[in-house]
């Protein structure tokens, strides 16, 4: 019984988060050339990622990471801004860590594209 209130509760919290991240995500992409279109499919002026098929797991988190990267040159495309914050999240443990997250939801998409390798 306690498990499952702490579980319930647990699960309110990270759902009140979500939708947290989720409307100030909105707000963000409208101010970075992501729009959603009339069929609510989100539309993306950049660069094309051209498969999310890949022979390994290691290539796979190889392009887990490389997602991360090119979500934050899109996010931010200025380099001197972007170089300039680089010493302030590199030491915020807070920061690594959600930068680890970022990385681990990308491998999952891919993963999951991938159904994990299975032959």
């Amino acid at each position: 019984m306690k498990m499952t209130v702490i579980n319930r509760t647990y699960q309110r919290s990270c759902m009140r988060l979500l939708l947290g991240l989720a409307a100030g995500t909105a707000i963000i992409l409208a101010g970075h050339g992501i729009a959603l279109a009339a069929d609510d499919k989100p539309t993306v002026m950049g660069p094309e990622v051209p498969t999310l098929i890949t022979e390994t797991p290691e290539e796979g988190f190889a392009l887990a990471v490389k997602l991360s990267q090119k979500g934050v040159v899109f996010t931010q495309r200025d380099a001197d801004t972007r170089g300039g914050l680089r010493e302030q999240y590199a030491n915020d443990p807070n920061s690594l860590i959600a930068v680890s997250h970022v990385v681990a939801v990308h491998f999952q998409t891919v993963a999951a594209a991938n159904n994990y390798w299975r032959k």
